[in-house]
């Protein structure tokens, strides 16, 4: 492995696939002991989450004490308790906060749905003995991680100070979901204004967690901040709170990168030079920043943006439209669990049209369709895909409208303002896991930018948007480039 890439694993940076199932696993990446057979499965795909992005020697190993299965339609959902034991970790710039134990006891949800696993939740805290199979189901076997301090001894005043602000700021409330009543995190400014040692018990487990996520999260930023290559500013954002796999889980689009879509015809070029900058949104091609909510379905935004400044350019009418539609009603796409763009525009052809946002209002999860044809504002009579020349792209989005696009979302949990440009093999073209448009383009002090509309609300990024460096194909920007055809 070249050296930069040892670098990059050993900062935790670089993105790791879980092994293929005929894959060798490293030794002590394992599954025993299962309680039952059914667990297996979920509990390799809980293990194969934890370990990601780890390096052969560094994996934890599982044991799975208990667990248990719910139903769900088509789905289900696999509750497992577990003991997790770590390899000691000697190297300081290698171990990631809250500091690692030999054993931790751990919670994960597994919800198995359309063939596929997603890991929507993991709890994990250090604990100095095993758990046995008492068969008991009560908060009372994690009274361990109640009873002991999970942050590092020297986790600072000032990390615990930003945690209060990030608190507050966001209005965030935590719950253990063990059994234990709501407890707001409030509790803690009176006790933030130095380490006090009676400070653990007040919180609960699901804040005292959440506190270690935070801690190694700002650490993960500093990372990313140190390696960028452009203007961007990472910290705390709105999403500093959710592990790594839980924001990938419930904000991005795994399909992008995992089904090729249904082909569509390739656009012809357009013989234009096209000006040093251009901005769709101070022309009125571009309505507000939308949230997508705790729902996957960035794909649906990315379309609707697309299309909304399509009808924009061809009928002089700015309208906002229905993503919701799309979650719906497109029986090719899995709603909050992602699609393709491609497989949108055809919904919509298919479906005769969209309705506004005022007839067929956002919600963030599956509901059955509703659409009436008569409702319909927008058609759209076909879709293209665009060239994968930067240069040409520029083109296409000034004459034409702005792009849906799909990219690699590496950095932009912790993503503040500026121009973004990681280093490509963190950012990879080739791994693109969320879809956004692309409104115009331009340079902020000599740096090339494309600007990018996001689907996460105005409390994210720079306003909702994204600037991502433009000309070098950064984080696959270049790589699935659509619009919509309106006559």
């Amino acid at each position: 492995m070249a050296p930069w890439l040892q670098l990059l694993l050993l900062l935790g940076l670089l993105p790791g696939a879980a092994p293929a199932p005929n894959e060798p696993r490293a030794a002590g990446a394992q599954v025993w002991e299962l309680a039952s057979p059914e667990l297996l499965e979920p509990a390799r795909f809980a293990l194969e989450m934890y370990n990601r992005g780890r390096a052969a020697g560094t994996r934890a190993a599982l044991r799975v004490v208990r667990g248990r299965v719910r139903r769900a339609g088509q789905g289900s959902l696999y509750s497992l308790k577990a003991t997790l034991v770590e390899p000691p970790c000697n190297d300081p710039t290698v171990c990631q906060l809250p500091v690692s134990k030999k054993t931790l006891l751990c919670s994960f949800e597994v919800l198995n749905e359309l063939g596929k696993h997603m890991l929507l939740r993991r709890d994990c805290g250090p604990v100095d003995t095993k758990i046995t199979d008492d068969k008991n189901e009560t908060f009372s076997s994690f009274l361990p991680l109640l009873n002991k301090d999970p942050l590092p001894q020297d986790f600072s005043v000032k990390m615990a100070s930003i945690f209060k602000d990030f608190v507050t700021t966001y209005n965030r409330t935590y719950d253990t979901k063990e059994g234990c009543p709501l407890e707001p995190i409030s509790v803690l400014p009176s006790y933030l204004g130095s380490h006090h040692p009676g400070l653990a018990p007040l919180l609960s487990l699901a804040a005292r967690w959440r506190m270690s996520v935070f801690a190694s999260n700002m650490v993960r930023a500093q990372k990313i901040q140190a390696l960028d290559r452009g203007t961007a500013r990472y910290g705390v954002t709105k999403f500093s709170d959710l592990t790594e796999e839980e924001f990938r889980t419930i904000y991005l689009n795994p399909l992008l990168k995992e089904e090729p879509g249904k082909k569509m015809r390739l656009a012809q070029s357009i013989p234009y030079l096209p000006p040093p900058e251009w901005d769709w949104r101070s022309k009125g091609a571009v309505t507000k920043v939308k949230d997508q909510g705790m729902c996957g379905s960035c794909w649906a935004f990315s379309v609707t943006g697309n299309v909304e400044g399509q009808w924009f350019l061809k009928r002089g009418a700015l309208l906002s439209l229905s993503e919701q539609e799309l979650l719906d009603c497109d029986k090719v796409d899995k709603a909050c669990l992602g699609g393709l763009p491609s497989s949108a525009y055809s919904a919509i052809r298919t479906l005769g049209g969209l309705e506004t946002e005022d007839d067929y209002s956002y919600r963030g999860h599956l509901q059955t369709c509703s659409f009436s044809a008569e409702k319909a504002k927008v058609y759209i009579n076909d879709s293209v895909e665009l060239s994968q020349n930067e240069q040409k792209l520029a083109a296409w989005l000034a004459k034409k409208g702005p792009i849906s696009v799909a990219i690699n979302a590496f950095g932009m949990q912790f993503y503040r303002h500026g121009i973004s440009h990681p280093l490509r093999p963190l950012c990879s073209p080739w791994l693109i896991d969320h879809a956004v448009l692309l409104v115009g383009y331009g340079n902020r002090s000599a740096t090339p930018f494309w600007a990018i509309k996001n689907s996460w609300g105005t409390d994210w990024g720079e306003e909702g948007y994204y600037y991502l460096h433009r000309g070098s194909g950064a984080c696959g920007v270049n790589i699935m480039a659509s619009s919509a055809v309106v006559d």
